[in-house]
């Protein structure tokens, strides 16, 4: 299959295909007479492979060691469990993050009592008219 329809029957742009491949994650097309890449089922499984593991959040280089792993079969589950532990860390840090983010803002919206921004407790509190930043000017007019 050409590029287009890898892209399509994967959800990935055509850049983003071309970009795995000179990295290394997918493997190299073969070229057609016509000099056309020409993808195979093989090439549709690890693409398929890679954009999974990148919704789950896992860094290229995860990926990468995912790929390298999946390789070998015949080896004990326990690296890529690790890995899968590891994000699973990683999403757990970023759900309390955004958690607490979420309760400031809660907190910064119940106390906005005012009517007009000049008495917004919410812009005083982002430092307000009286911040330093807020008073330079902006160069793009």
């Amino acid at each position: 299959m050409r590029i287009g329809e890898l892209a399509r029957a994967t959800g990935t742009k055509a850049e983003t295909i071309r970009y795995y491949e000179r990295e290394g994650i997918l493997p190299a097309a073969d070229r057609t007479d016509s000099n056309y890449r020409d993808y195979s089922e093989d090439h549709l499984t690890t693409l398929t492979f890679v954009r999974r593991a990148r919704e789950l959040g896992f860094s290229m280089a995860q990926v990468r060691e995912l790929l390298a792993l999946s390789d070998h079969a015949d080896k004990p589950c326990q690296d890529v469990d690790q890995l899968v532990r590891d994000q699973l860390i990683e999403v757990d840090r970023k759900i309390e993050d955004l958690t607490a983010l979420s309760n400031k803002l809660k907190e910064m919206v119940r106390a906005c009592e005012g009517e007009r921004i000049g008495d917004c407790r919410i812009v005083e509190s982002l430092g307000g008219k009286n911040c330093a930043i807020s008073r330079v000017s902006d160069p793009r007019g």
